[in-house]
């Protein structure tokens, strides 16, 4: 079953999605190097789409079922992650 995100926020550490059946995931931005380098203009510019999300001056693409699943950017290794 496919979740779509409602709403996303942003605090110094946690990118928190509120998806359509009610859950909020909070997700450490470490996982995600581009958005934790992010200016706030940079995050707010998040376009949703039915099955993730999206930041086209960044180059992020995130899925909400790897969001479910607990992967963050497959496109770095840990080390280079942190």
């Amino acid at each position: 079953m496919t979740q779509t995100a409602l709403a996303i926020r942003f605090d110094e550490v946690r990118m928190w999605v509120e998806l359509a059946d009610g859950r909020v995931l909070g997700v450490p931005l470490a996982w995600f190097p581009r958005l934790l380098r992010a200016t706030p203009d940079q995050l707010a510019a998040v376009e949703r789409s039915p099955s993730g999300l999206h930041w086209d001056a960044l180059d992020e693409d995130i899925s909400i079922a790897g969001l479910l699943a607990g992967r963050g950017d497959m496109t770095h290794s840990p080390q280079l992650a942190v």
